[in-house]
């Protein structure tokens, strides 16, 4: 019998006044949707209205849980959130200006050689892309065959497609997650395959396909291996 191939709808949070300051909200509480946040959170439902939505999760942080919070309505699910998909540990960075972080030496490292470098008092990029790896498994675990959306933050969200990808955690960055874009991946035990990255556009096609992953005719250019 085929495996089922569970569809993992990667979804960022939308705009707050963190984004348009420039500053780094890493996990600060309180930090709440601006207005175009919000239109954005409602945008979402429309964009996503041809899938058949099973289950939404969200990180615990409140960016995240009110981007979800209008599909949670429109299909009558919970949001359940899982520390698993909390936003980078960015320890003493956390609140900073991105200009004036940017014009330190260990800024670079971040954006060129980013696997080895700790956030002063935070994790380490590679320890946050293991717990987001650990989260999105037991995720596919929990609803095989099924489309279940998961709201989170960027960096996150480019470790989870750079693991998949088979691209390095230092060059995760070439990944761009714009907010409240969708990213698209079919997981299987025996494999898996990317349908979207950073879609931002109107997605009134954009449902499952044939089950790629599970057709016995797929092809090694499928993803599905």
């Amino acid at each position: 019998m085929a495996e089922a191939t569970t569809h993992l709808l990667l979804v960022r949070h939308g705009e707050n006044d963190y984004v348009v300051e420039g500053r780094l909200a890493g996990r600060t509480p309180g930090v709440h949707l601006n207005e175009k946040g919000r239109g954005q959170a409602q945008a979402v439902v429309k964009r996503l209205a041809d899938m058949p939505v099973a289950a939404i999760y969200s990180s615990p942080l409140e960016r995240c849980r009110e981007t979800a919070a209008p599909l949670a309505r429109a299909r009558s699910l919970p949001v359940r959130t899982l520390p698993g998909l909390l936003e980078v540990d960015y320890g003493e960075w956390q609140g900073g200006k991105l200009k004036e972080l940017g014009k330190t030496p260990e800024w670079q490292r971040v954006q060129h050689h980013p696997s080895r470098f700790r956030f002063p008092g935070g994790e380490t990029l590679r320890e946050m892309q293991n717990r987001l790896v650990d989260t999105v498994e037991t995720i596919r675990a929990n609803h095989p065959g099924e489309v279940v959306a998961v709201f989170g933050h960027s960096d996150p969200i480019k470790s989870v497609l750079a693991f998949y990808l088979g691209t390095p955690i230092d060059l995760f960055q070439r990944i761009m997650i714009d907010p409240t874009s969708v990213s698209i991946v079919a997981l299987r035990e025996a494999g898996c395959a990317i349908l979207r990255i950073n879609d931002t556009g109107p997605l009134p096609d954009l449902k499952p396909p044939a089950d790629k992953c599970d057709a016995e005719q797929a092809q090694p250019q499928d993803g599905c291996t």
